[in-house]
């Protein structure tokens, strides 16, 4: 987990580097990918956790993500900043993840009877976690949430990665702290479980 910490800290202080390391795999350094990989990936199993994937699916869609930048690495333009491009790629990858679960789940068949949920125990205890909060946030405020909170880039770097533009952006990020803070309010007045009946 440090290192992972290390790591997230090393590649928010030079996205520089990241654009020369990704300039250099596009030239055929044999040196590059492996660079990249252990630079990104943390940040990349963050963004696909903070997604509600499961563990094995975001190590999943990690190695999938990794495997279509390989294959479309000469559409990187030198000179850009590479972390929206891989976010952008990232992000294409979660969404072909989630279709592609939805359709398995379509097909599956359907209990006749459901097993009771767990019951929930009252717990008045520090914070929730980013995760379960965003949690309860439409897709597109959670994802420029995390994009934002958990990949660390800047409004303008969410805009290219969403293909949207910087306003809309600055909208959905409003309007998810708004949601946020109203959650966490709800939270205080009525405990962890937010009142629910």
């Amino acid at each position: 987990m440090e290192i992972g910490l290390h790591k997230s800290a090393q590649m928010r202080q030079a996205p520089l580097e990241l654009d020369r390391l990704m300039e250099r795999y596009q030239q055929a350094d044999p040196d590059a990918p492996h660079a990249l990989v252990v630079a990104l990936s943390p940040a990349l199993l963050r963004f696909f956790r903070s997604q509600l994937a499961s563990q094995q699916q975001a190590d999943d869609l990690l190695q999938e993500t990794w495997m279509r930048i390989h294959r479309v690495r000469h559409t990187y333009r030198p000179g850009e900043p590479v972390l929206p491009w891989v976010y952008a790629i990232a992000r294409r990858v979660r969404i072909d993840g989630y279709r592609r679960e939805r359709r398995i789940t379509v097909h599956e068949i359907a209990m006749d009877v459901l097993p009771e949920p767990p019951t929930q125990v009252d717990q008045r205890g520090p914070l929730p976690a980013f995760g379960e909060l965003v949690a309860e946030l439409p897709d597109s405020q959670r994802e420029v949430l995390t994009l934002l909170k958990v990949g660390g880039l800047s409004l303008e770097e969410v805009a290219r990665a969403t293909s949207s533009t910087v306003g809309a952006v600055k909208q959905m990020a409003h309007r998810g702290y708004q949601r946020l803070r109203d959650l966490l309010e709800l939270r205080r007045e009525n405990g962890p479980n937010g009142g629910a009946q």
